[in-house]
């Protein structure tokens, strides 16, 4: 049986009568829903992703991949964890396996990284990070910024051509084994301005963005899943597929579900849309993008963003390297960071 479908103006009202509901009494809808939101996936296994020989591959000790959907490489050389990538398959609006979900590769994981983009025919790659932070390093620079070539291990990776958008660059980068004469093309889209464990200035950028990936997706042969990834490949990660993956299916008539959207993406990769700010984020770039930005529901960021700065604040004065016992502590911004740091 064909389930029901709805006009873009019907998907609009109900939404927006939601974000009012959830935004009322300062936000008191979005944080309960948020709240319940945090034990799941939290017993799935990441055994693997805690191997000894496994470690020095994850880029933060307490973002690992879980077992059941992780990206499982070739085994190199007879290695027994020579296959291992901390990435995830992640459900997006057609499969299971629409996106994978990784982190911003390392200086040892480079090699890793371009292997499962050519043993999974990736063709796009999403990067909404930029690759620093003051002096510290979010994603190692795994592409040329400039027309020109870099190798890989067995890779050739050679950066075309790079245009500016609004807020991104676009390269069109050719990969090559270095034994295969034939060579693939892909997209890279970078979205350097989105701050760590924040979000954007505003939802006409982000909105625009990820609609016009959205379209490209939709425009090319499906050969393999999407890459995106942030510098962990769990908070900006997650609400850059999350809002791509309901605007697939607003196009489709299919009304939106975020708290269910979040939970799915939450039982393939930990954390994925990590923070309160976030959450809220994706509501209202949705909105946005549904309403053409003339929507006259305003949801109401000010107080996240005041208690994020407090945060910011309270931690910048503070070391403690103590491990926290609750999800909700590493939700907190930069808390994780600081202590990897300490470590």
């Amino acid at each position: 049986m064909r389930s029901q479908t709805f006009s873009r103006a019907q998907i609009l009202h109900e939404f927006e009568c939601r974000c009012q509901a959830l935004s009322a009494s300062n936000n008191r809808g979005f944080k309960q829903e948020f709240e319940e939101l945090k034990d799941v996936g939290k017993d799935l296994s990441t055994k693997t992703a805690d191997l000894e020989a496994n470690r020095e591959k994850n880029r933060y000790p307490y973002i690992l991949p879980y077992d059941h959907c992780r990206v499982r490489l070739s085994i190199q050389n007879s290695l027994p964890n020579s296959d291992y990538i901390n990435a995830n398959f992640v459900p997006g609006g057609v499969s299971q396996r629409d996106f994978i979900c990784t982190q911003g590769p390392m200086r040892d994981t480079m090699n890793d990284f371009w292997r499962m983009v050519w043993e999974q025919n990736v063709r796009i790659i999403v990067m909404v990070t930029a690759l620093r932070y003051k002096d510290l390093v979010l994603c190692n620079e795994y592409w040329s910024l400039q027309p020109g070539t870099v190798y890989h291990g067995l890779f050739q990776v050679t950066t075309v051509a790079r245009k500016q958008g609004p807020d991104y660059f676009i390269s069109t980068i050719n990969i090559r084994q270095r034994d295969c004469p034939t060579d693939r093309t892909l997209t890279h889209y970078h979205y350097p301005s989105w701050p760590d464990r924040g979000v954007p200035k505003d939802p006409s950028s982000l909105s625009a963005f990820t609609d016009h990936v959205r379209q490209h997706l939709e425009a090319i042969p499906r050969l393999g899943p999407a890459v995106v990834h942030c510098s962990a490949g769990v908070g900006r990660s997650g609400t850059f597929v999350t809002l791509l993956w309901l605007m697939q299916l607003c196009v489709r008539g299919i009304r939106p579900d975020i708290r269910a959207t979040v939970t799915d993406l939450r039982l393939h990769r930990m954390w994925m849309v990590q923070n309160l700010e976030q959450y809220i984020f994706v509501h209202q770039c949705l909105l946005y993008w549904l309403s053409g930005g003339k929507s006259s529901c305003f949801i109401h960021l000010d107080h996240t963003n005041r208690e994020v700065r407090r945060q910011d604040r309270h931690l910048r004065d503070t070391h403690s390297s103590e491990q926290p016992s609750t999800l909700q502590q590493f939700l907190q911004p930069r808390k994780l960071l600081r202590r990897l740091l300490q470590s």
